[in-house]
């Protein structure tokens, strides 16, 4: 039996496709030529979650921290195997989808550097190519997976830049102890080696057409989206009400203020609340993670903002848990969590 699966994006915009017996949405997607955002593929990250609004279906065994709680009919795609004609909604514009594989390339490390507490600033340039050239071309909020040269050690990290001619790629990386690629950065990688970079990806990303205020609540590396977004509203002189509350546990993992600080003076309406989880004595900024500045700013707030969330599972949950106690509509809540 063939389902036929019709796919619904942010923006409104909708395509179609069989689903064959046994088969996961997010491969039959792949078949008919359609590549949507995700990562895993194993239902671990929660990347590749969507909405059903019609049909049956059978959700396999996936973590329990890659979906939003209580939010009904949520479905991974990688996870899911249709029993009847499905209606799916994904919160990501059209686009995010891609009508051709991932783009694979090489890049070389020209920048490494360690900007706060097992915290490190990696810049790549690409190799150009005859499909590509040089350019790289992104929208703010994707991501791109890295793989260690000579492995299969490959992970997804968050572009920090702006696409751009020159094939500069940013990334804001945590170093995990016992983590593979986090060894190799540590330990082994240097100047001039070459990765295997496979983007853009993603559907993280502004609300296509919204003009309402921008709140941006990042937890540690989960800053990269959000400058890179920052950095596009800077380029476009876009003048958007914008707020960022970035979080870290300890005043020494805090990082990149002198850029939020160049920020603030290209966007003037640009508002930043510095959170440290558990501060020193001293400490003069907010004491608290980015999700409790978050619940106290909306508690004052006239209107109801754009919500956009980058972070580990827990500050994800707390900050849609403060959207919906201030009744911010759903649909102006993006977020994209870390799950290991």
């Amino acid at each position: 039996m063939t389902c036929q699966i019709a796919i619904t994006t942010r923006d409104g915009v909708q395509f179609r496709f069989g689903c064959e017996a046994e088969t996961d949405l997010l491969a039959a997607a792949e078949k008919a030529d359609y590549t949507l955002p995700s990562q895993c593929r194993n239902g671990s990250c929660g990347s590749c979650h969507a909405t059903v609004s019609e049909g049956d279906y059978v959700l396999r065994e996936h973590s329990p921290n890659a979906l939003p709680r209580d939010e009904p009919n949520a479905i991974l795609l990688c996870c899911t195997v249709p029993r009847s004609d499905l209606r799916i909604v994904v919160p990501y514009d059209n686009s995010k989808v891609l009508r051709e594989p991932v783009p694979v390339r090489s890049a070389r490390i020209v920048s490494l550097k360690p900007i706060a507490a097992d915290t490190l600033h990696l810049e790549l340039l690409v190799v150009a190519d005859d499909n590509y050239g040089s350019a790289v071309q992104f929208e703010a909020g994707q991501f791109a997976e890295l793989e260690v040269p000579g492995s299969d050690v490959r992970r997804p990290y968050s572009l920090a830049n702006t696409s751009n001619w020159e094939g500069r790629l940013e990334f804001i990386i945590r170093l995990r102890p016992q983590g593979k690629f986090s060894t190799w950065l540590r330990e082994g990688a240097k100047i001039g080696d070459v990765l295997t970079v496979r983007g853009p990806q993603g559907g993280f990303g502004l609300i296509t057409g919204s003009l309402r205020s921008r709140w941006f609540v990042a937890g540690g590396t989960g800053l990269a989206p959000m400058l890179s977004i920052l950095r596009c509203m800077v380029e476009f002189q876009e003048l958007q009400e914008a707020r960022l509350f970035f979080g870290v546990t300890c005043e020494s993992e805090l990082f990149m203020l002198d850029e939020l600080t160049q920020l603030q003076a290209s966007i003037p309406q640009l508002q930043v609340t510095l959170c440290v989880w558990r501060p020193e004595e001293n400490w003069r900024g907010f004491s608290g993670t980015s999700a409790d500045a978050l619940k106290l700013a909306l508690e004052k707030a006239d209107t109801y903002p754009d919500i956009y969330v980058c972070g580990p599972p827990a500050l994800e949950s707390a900050a849609r848990d403060a959207a919906v106690a201030a009744r911010v509509p759903a649909g102006q809540f993006v977020s994209e969590r870390f799950v290991s």
